[in-house]
C-alpha cells in the first residue's frame, strides 16, 4: 500500500507549490483540496464564503475527504484549516502520512499579500489577520509527522526533505 502524503499548514506556507514538485517528483498524481471543491462546486473559494458561508465550505471539504481519504498514492495539499475537523484528520490519517508545512507571519504575509482568493483575510489589517488565526490555530498541525519551516528553505529543499523521511520510513 502507497500511503498518501498530505501536506497541511497555513495559507501561504507553500503546501501547493511543494506538493505539485513533490507528486512530480515521486511520480504521483497531486489533488489540491481548494482547486478540487472549486471544480466539483463551480464556484471560487471566495465565492463560496462570501455566498454560502465558511459552513458550506468545510462541508465540501469533509465530502472531498471521504472521498480522497480511501485512494493510495495520492499527494494532497489541503486547505489550511481543513484539518479543524478531527473526522478529516482521522479519515486521513487512516492511509496518509502528514508533513505540516509552516513559515513565520512575516514570511506568509509577503507571500499573500497580493492574493485577493483567500476569503479568511479580506476584511481586517492583514499582518494582525494572519497573527490571529495563526494564534486561533496554535497546535492544530502538530499532528503532522514531519514539520518544516518553508520560511527557511526552497521549494526544492523542502521536497528533498521529505523524501528523504519517507524514504527512512520505507513509505515510497
Amino acid at each position: 500500500m502507497r500511503k498518501n502524503i498530505v501536506l497541511i499548514g497555513f495559507m501561504g506556507t507553500g503546501k501547493t507549490a511543494v506538493g505539485r514538485r513533490l507528486a512530480r517528483r515521486l511520480k504521483r498524481k497531486f489533488v489540491d483540496t481548494d482547486a478540487e471543491i472549486e471544480k466539483i462546486t463551480g464556484k471560487t473559494i471566495a465565492q463560496i464564503f462570501a455566498r454560502d458561508g465558511a459552513t458550506r465550505f468545510r462541508s465540501e471539504e469533509a465530502l472531498l475527504v471521504k472521498k480522497l481519504a480511501p485512494k493510495e498514492g495520492l499527494v494532497i495539499s489541503t486547505g489550511g484549516g481543513l484539518v479543524l475537523n478531527p473526522e478529516n484528520v482521522r479519515l486521513l490519517r487512516e492511509n496518509g502520512i502528514f508533513v505540516a508545512l509552516a513559515a513565520d507571519p512575516e514570511v506568509i504575509y509577503r507571500r499573500v499579500r497580493r492574493k485577493r482568493n483567500r476569503p479568511l483575510l479580506f476584511k481586517t489589517d492583514l499582518k494582525e489577520r494572519i497573527r490571529e488565526l495563526l494564534e486561533e490555530r496554535k497546535g492544530v498541525y502538530d499532528i503532522a509527522d514531519l514539520s518544516l519551516d518553508t520560511g527557511l528553505c526552497s521549494i526544492d529543499i523542502t521536497v528533498e526533505k521529505i523524501i528523504n523521511y519517507l524514504q527512512e520510513r520505507n513509505q515510497i
